[in-house]
């Protein structure tokens, strides 16, 4: 596709925040070389002191540091008085200061005479000749030509609409050296290096969660850790790659938690295929594989690339996904299933989950089933890996891969059915109505 020259404006620059001139208070100010008393916001939840050229927190003693006396009172009075917001937030499309609206929970609460601190930062960098950016083009259908149009309508709507949720991930799969990671670079210029998340899979199973308040996240290199770790990293990437949730409350190390809304979108990058768990219905993965090899790129290819990257290249790029047509995009659809896609399916099936699928025959596939019915007709092999207890946590994947999922007891804290003196958790067709499902349930009790 061919994209028309950038036209000097976004085609839809999002929701503009009236009112959203930030001036300091009319009062005698001394006249501050480098660090100034605008640079600075008191966040009174916390008593301490947004530095937003870089969205630092800084103490009092630091800021007074700094600053000194502003009149006759320290600088962080001053600040408190003149220059104070009452929460934090991080929406992209929204002003640095939001006024007279508070966030709950990702809804907007009006209550005049408030103010958010938006930690969300503009792209600073500025469009080029759009019609220069042809190597960057050539270099993602050289990698990826059968999905490098859902590519470019994938990163245009990061760079275009970053206020707007895209409610599936992409995976970028192939060989080491193929330039995967090249082809997000100066996409990561265009949204602004601080709004592109980079984190490895170890960060993501971690407690803390600052990569989520980013327009891209790029999960580099996912491994398969074993069946544990991608049945939790599949379950923990769920609320990151599609919404609702509509906001994610922000844990970062040292700071009072605060909400972001969810807009991320989600790359993740690997060089196998049985890195990832997908299942046969998932909705929220677009798989672009490459059939390319490192050898089909010379060391000066990427010489020139990067070369051209700082040089005009990223304004070009920045331009051309500007002007890319998104009106046949939608969003919030789930992306085409490829080849790839079903292949990192069908690599998934473990042999655990082929003895479930042997037992379940033999019981000519109940309507609800429990663990201890799976053991008595399974081998003895299998029945001792149902019993043990670190496999607790995939049995739901293995009941999924077969077509099962969990019907908890709503009369029960721990969800579990009393059946024969024992709590157990019950399993019923994913197919069934609820009407169903309460049937089955009631005839296997």
């Amino acid at each position: 596709m061919n994209a028309a020259p950038w036209s000097g404006k976004r085609s839809d620059p999002g929701p503009v925040q009236a009112n959203c001139a930030v001036e300091l208070p009319n009062c005698a100010v001394p006249d501050f070389e480098g660090v100034k008393p605008s640079d600075f916001w008191a966040h009174l939840p916390s008593n301490t002191f947004i530095f937003s050229p870089t969205r630092e927190m800084w103490p009092a003693s630091s800021v007074n540091a700094v600053l000194g006396k502003i009149g006759t009172q320290t600088a962080s009075n001053w600040l408190a008085t003149h220059r104070a917001v009452h929460q934090m937030t991080w929406a992209p499309g929204m002003p640095e200061v939001i006024h007279d609206r508070l966030v709950d929970s990702g809804g907007w609460i009006e209550k005049p005479g408030t103010a958010i601190f938006n930690q969300y930062r503009e792209p600073a960098l500025m469009p080029g000749d759009a019609f220069a950016a042809g190597p960057w083009v050539d270099h993602v259908r050289r990698v990826y030509p059968a999905e490098a149009e859902h590519l470019f309508d994938w990163v245009a709507h990061r760079v275009q609409r970053p206020d707007i949720k895209c409610n599936h991930a992409v995976v970028l799969g192939g060989g080491q050296g193929i330039g995967k990671d090249t082809i997000l670079e100066p996409v990561k210029a265009a949204v602004g290096p601080w709004n592109f998340a980079d984190i490895g899979p170890s960060s993501a199973m971690g407690r803390f969660n600052g990569f989520l308040k980013s327009v891209i996240l790029r999960i580099s290199e996912a491994r398969d850790l074993g069946d544990h770790d991608r049945f939790g990293f599949y379950d923990r990437t769920k609320t990151w790659i599609a919404a609702p949730p509509d906001v994610h409350r922000i844990d970062e190390k040292n700071r009072q938690e605060y909400i972001a809304f969810n807009v991320c979108g989600v790359v993740i990058t690997t060089n196998r295929k049985d890195a990832l768990h997908l299942e046969p219905d998932d909705r929220r993965h677009l798989v672009a594989w490459s059939t390319a090899e490192k050898s089909n790129f010379p060391p000066e290819y990427w010489t020139r690339l990067y070369c051209w990257f700082d040089t005009g290249g990223n304004e070009a790029v920045l331009a051309w996904l500007l002007a890319r047509d998104l009106s046949g995009f939608d969003p919030k659809a789930p992306p085409p299933k490829t080849s790839a896609f079903w292949e990192i399916v069908r690599s998934a099936i473990s042999g655990e989950a082929l003895a479930m699928r042997d037992a379940l025959e033999a019981m000519a596939w109940p309507d609800a089933v429990t663990i201890p019915m799976i053991k008595d007709v399974a081998p003895a092999d299998f029945a001792a890996w149902l019993t043990d207890r670190k496999n607790s946590r995939a049995m739901p994947h293995r009941f999924t891969d077969c077509g099962y999922e969990t019907s908890a007891n709503p009369d029960s804290e721990c969800g579990r059915y009393v059946i024969q003196g024992q709590r157990i958790m019950v399993y019923v067709k994913r197919q069934l109505s609820p009407k169903e499902r309460r049937e089955a349930i009631r005839l296997l009790l």
